[in-house]
């Protein structure tokens, strides 16, 4: 089973993200997708740095894809699509609209974002061009299953969320600059204050989701960390890593070591809790009825 690193989600400083991926490249992972996805408004702080970034990391061995938008909607935005598209580097589409600038036969990856939920989505996409679909994180195990069956009857690799908060929406107005009673055209970029998101919580103090500027973030760090051997049971062929702050190659070598039988679930799920800095891990989504649930150590009833 591959690793993937997702495209971060997150706003950092240029030098914080040079400092990521160079990172990266020596990190036990095979794929790395890059570029933004949240909001085109963050893209011009580090544009300057990603053919650096991909260099390095094609040079390290690493698969890489450049991520579209996950809401397209201005004419700068479709200009900048149009651009990434003439890149010669592979996109990972995060909105079916940035197929509009992908000639018809051109191979493409399809991110999270993208409402892949059942068999006859996947083979549209298949069949206009997709080699690699990760799909949307609030799937349970059984639609899991199905999908990797008619990927693999596909030639198509079935990657799935394996940690990070997880992408829950995205909208046309921005949170953080209403937070800060900024109109969204003057946000003054205050998503730059939280960089693993800003945790919101209810009028009874409980914790409930995270806000990234214009996206909605689950308040709790999705885990496959016991899900491991019943997603590779499926066929799923990746599991994917979102970004974060702090020590995310120690976080990649982590789930490497489980990926290769060297830790097991419970080990793992306690060095991720300790990596994200005491985040609550969650499986709820695959395993159980609510995406927030965590099912711990039982494996054996979701195998």
């Amino acid at each position: 089973m591959e690793l993937t690193v997702g495209a971060n989600q997150f706003f950092w400083t240029a030098d914080d993200w040079s400092a990521f991926y160079a990172s990266i490249a020596a990190a036990p992972v095979d794929r790395v997708v890059l570029g933004e996805v949240i909001c085109s408004k963050r893209l011009p702080f580090y544009q300057d740095r990603i053919p650096a970034a991909i260099e390095a990391l094609l040079a390290a061995g690493k698969e890489v894809a450049v991520t579209s938008l996950a809401l397209i909607t201005l004419k700068r935005e479709r200009k900048q699509m149009a651009e990434l598209a003439e890149a010669g580097v592979e996109i990972e589409v995060n909105d079916l609209t940035a197929l509009a600038f992908l000639p018809k036969g051109t191979a493409f990856s399809v991110g999270p974002l993208v409402n892949v939920y059942n068999e006859g989505t996947l083979a549209w996409l298949a069949d206009r061009g997709a080699t690699r679909i990760c799909l949307p994180p609030e799937l349970p195990l059984a639609s899991v299953a199905a999908l990797a069956a008619e990927g693999a009857a596909r030639g198509v690799v079935i990657e799935v969320w394996g940690h990070g908060r997880l992408p829950l929406a995205i909208s046309g107005r921005c949170y953080h600059a209403r937070l800060h009673k900024r109109t969204k055209d003057n946000c003054q970029f205050a998503c730059e204050d939280d960089p693993d998101g800003l945790s919101v919580r209810t009028l009874e103090d409980q914790p409930f989701l995270a806000m990234n500027g214009v996206q909605t973030l689950s308040d709790s760090c999705a885990s496959m960390a016991h899900q491991v051997e019943a997603l590779r049971t499926t066929g799923v062929g990746a599991l994917r890593l979102s970004p974060q702050i702090g020590d995310f190659g120690a976080l990649c070598q982590a789930w490497r070591d489980r990926l290769n039988g060297t830790l097991d679930g419970a080990a793992l799920a306690a060095k991720l809790t300790d990596l994200s800095g005491g985040m609550r891990l969650s499986d709820g989504f695959l395993t159980g009825a609510r995406g927030a649930d965590w099912s711990g150590e039982d494996t054996r009833k979701f195998a």
